[in-house]
Parts: structure tokens; C-alpha cells; sequence
């Protein structure tokens, strides 16, 4: 007889343990079961991130999810007091956007004002203000810089992980370490999961908060999906000559990106014919810190005379091809599957407000907290793109 629980979750990264959580919280007798092929989350976009927070998007309701996140990751210790306080070690060295034409100025003057307007504390910086204030960053080429202060910045990504699944767990959610390998379904309705270890659980409702595999679980129902794994290396570099602790994470519109790590930087950039990859390709790209990184960053910090990389990381997007943006709430094929997918590289970020957006659906029928119908699975089906500008 096959066991049976009120909610599956597919996937037991970030998203499926903020879903777990605020669905525990919301309605703790519901019977949650969280399905995860590796616990040890190796090879997960969670564990591989580079775990920043940023208000510097250019759609409003992105700039309110990442409101929420910041205040959940800086009360995040007295969230889990039952724990011992898990301190998250949030760092708010903030965001520094350059642009490097008229266009860039522009969009970006455009997106400051719009922050603002959300109580974000962004603020545009003319090349002469931002030499001032970073005198080590080269102002050639830059036709305004947007800087997002204190209330940006980086965290403990596996800090929250484990306290997201840990207070889940308090509130009486299972997380079992299994692969869901086969679906049952009849009509509208997927009546039960196999699992890898042969095992069939019959579900009432069923999440895929699979990451970057999001499209191997929607394979299973005949369903096409716009998500696919994309890889991106990551450099952890020494440059001795530019060791700024305190900078902001810079993203330069010569297309890479750049912050602090202690005494040394953590560096990244678009791959050339980005493309999806295998779900299991973590083959570093080596020459793209040599090729295509740092000739644009010594230009941009001559600090970078002199750089060795020490350290590199391989992580996967779940990229949304559509718009890059999420994928969030009931398919409306399914009479009881929900989406919480395709977030571009900007996951863990709105992970605390998109796993509580997700659990208010479930639990109370709609949004209550943020209106998050414009990251609906209809937009997909339609092909009406919810564009944002600021996918990094």
C-alpha cells in the first residue's frame, strides 16, 4: 500500500526547503514530504552560489521580493532562536551597476528612480562621484554607476539552507533522501510518485522545486518547460595589489562581475555560447578568467596588474529561456502540481519571499503577502514574456 502524504516536494534546495518551511508554518497539519536525490547538495545552484542579495532590478515586484529576503536574512538569528541562532553573516558592502553609454545611462537612471520609489536607498553616481567614492575603480568608459549601499550585500548560503530545512523539519515536514523517477497520473491529476529506491507515495499536492532538473521532472507529465541547466564558472582570484574588503560587488557592463572574498575576489562572466548544458557537466571553463575576465577587470581596477587564480567552482542556473524570470504557482494543465522554478541565477535571493508566495497559494487560495501572478506558468504557455533587465 502506497504511503501517502498531503504535499510533495520535488527537491530539497533552496526553494523546496523555503516552500516547506512556510507551508509547515502556515498549515502545520498538513503532511509534507521533501524529496531530495543528494542531501549533501554537492552539486546544487544553493550550494554553488555566490548566496548576494540586490534591489537593483528593473521590475518593481523583484526589487519587493528582494525587500522581503534582505529583512528575512538579517532577523534570520532570531528566526531560529529554537536553533541556537543561525547568524547568517550578512555582509552589506552593496551592488555597484556601471553603464557605458547613453542608452545604459538612461535605463539606469530609469531603474534608480523606480527603486526608490520602493524604499530602496539605490543612488546614481556620475563618473566624477564615482571616483570619489571608489578611488581604485577606473571610471573609463562609464556613463553613470547606480550603488545600492548597505542594504545589499552577501550571505551564508548553506546558513540558510540548513536553518530553512531545520525549523521545516521543527514544524513537522520529512525530508527523505530519494530521487522521484516515475509519476502516476489520471487525467488532470498526479496520483503518486515512485521513488528511487522503489518506493510509491501517494500525494495530494505535488511542488517541483527542482533547480536546475526542473525540466526532467515535467518531462515525466509529457510537458514541455523553459528551463535548462546553464553552466558558469566561478574564479576565486588573489590580486594583491587590489585587496578592497570593503568593496561593493561590481558588475560592469563589459559583462562580468566582481566582489570581495576576505583578502581576495570572487570574479564570473557569461560564457560565450551560453547554452544549456548536461545536468551533470561541471567542467570548469579555465580560460575564461584569462580570456574574456580579467583584461576587462584590469581595466576597470588597475589593482589587477597582478592575478592569480587560486580556486574556481562550477555551478548551474535553472535559466528561464522565456524571460529569465521566475516560474512560480499552479500549471495549468495539472489539477495539483505548483511551480517554483527558473530563477535565472537569482534564486537564493527570493527564495524566502517566493517559497512563502508559493505556500499562500496552496494553503490559502492566492497571494496574500506580494502579488506574484506575473511570474505565472500562463505567461509561459502564452509566450508573453515578463521581461527584467537586470539579470546578472
Amino acid at each position: 500500500m502506497a504511503e501517502k502524504v498531503d504535499v510533495a516536494i520535488v527537491g530539497g534546495g533552496i526553494m523546496g526547503a523555503s516552500t516547506a518551511y512556510w507551508l509547515s508554518l502556515f498549515e502545520p497539519r498538513l503532511r509534507i514530504c521533501v524529496f531530495e536525490r543528494d542531501p549533501t547538495h554537492e552539486f546544487s545552484s544553493t550550494a554553488l552560489s555566490v548566496a548576494s542579495i540586490r534591489q537593483q532590478f528593473t521590475a518593481a515586484i523583484n526589487v519587493r521580493i528582494s525587500g522581503f529576503g534582505l529583512e528575512f536574512i538579517r532577523n534570520f538569528s532570531s528566526l531560529t532562536a529554537e536553533l541556537g541562532g543561525v547568524d547568517l553573516g550578512f555582509r552589506g558592502n552593496g551592488y555597484l551597476f556601471l553603464a557605458g553609454s547613453e542608452t545604459g545611462a538612461e535605463n539606469l537612471r530609469e531603474a534608480v528612480d523606480m527603486q526608490r520609489g520602493e524604499g530602496a536607498g539605490t543612488e546614481a553616481l556620475t563618473a566624477e562621484q564615482l571616483c570619489r567614492l571608489f578611488p581604485w575603480i577606473s571610471a573609463e568608459g562609464v556613463s553613470l554607476a547606480s550603488f545600492g549601499g548597505s542594504a545589499e550585500g552577501w550571505f551564508d548560503n548553506m546558513g540558510l539552507l540548513a536553518g530553512l530545512r531545520d525549523l521545516a523539519r521543527l514544524q513537522g515536514v520529512r525530508f527523505e533522501h530519494a530521487e522521484v523517477v516515475g509519476v502516476d497520473r489520471a487525467g488532470r491529476v498526479i496520483g503518486s510518485l515512485s521513488l528511487s529506491d522503489g518506493r510509491r507515495v501517494s500525494v495530494g499536492e505535488v511542488v517541483n522545486a527542482a533547480g536546475p532538473r526542473a525540466s526532467l521532472f515535467m518531462r515525466k507529465l509529457s510537458e514541455e518547460f523553459p528551463v535548462e541547466p546553464r553552466k558558469r564558472t566561478v574564479f576565486v582570484v588573489d590580486a594583491p595589489n587590489a585587496r578592497h574588503p570593503d568593496a561593493p560587488l561590481l558588475i560592469d557592463y563589459q559583462g562580468y562581475y566582481a566582489r570581495p572574498e576576505g583578502t581576495c575576489w570572487i570574479t564570473a562572466t557569461v560564457p560565450e555560447n551560453d547554452t544549456a548544458v548536461d545536468c551533470e557537466d561541471f567542467d570548469a571553463r579555465h580560460w575564461d578568467f584569462e580570456e574574456n575576465i580579467w583584461p576587462k577587470l584590469y581595466r576597470r581596477i588597475p589593482g589587477f596588474d597582478q592575478a592569480k587564480v587560486i580556486r574556481h567552482w562550477v555551478g548551474h542556473y535553472a535559466f528561464n529561456t522565456l524571460d529569465q524570470n521566475a516560474i512560480l504557482g499552479r500549471h495549468p494543465n495539472w489539477d495539483n502540481l505548483l511551480l517554483i522554478n527558473g530563477f535565472s541565477g537569482h534564486g537564493l535571493q527570493q527564495a524566502p519571499a517566493m517559497g512563502r508566495g508559493l505556500a499562500e497559494l496552496l494553503v490559502h487560495g492566492h497571494f496574500r503577502s506580494l502579488d506574484l501572478s506575473e511570474f505565472s506558468m500562463e505567461r509561459i504557455l502564452e509566450n508573453r514574456p515578463f521581461r527584467e533587465r537586470g539579470i546578472v
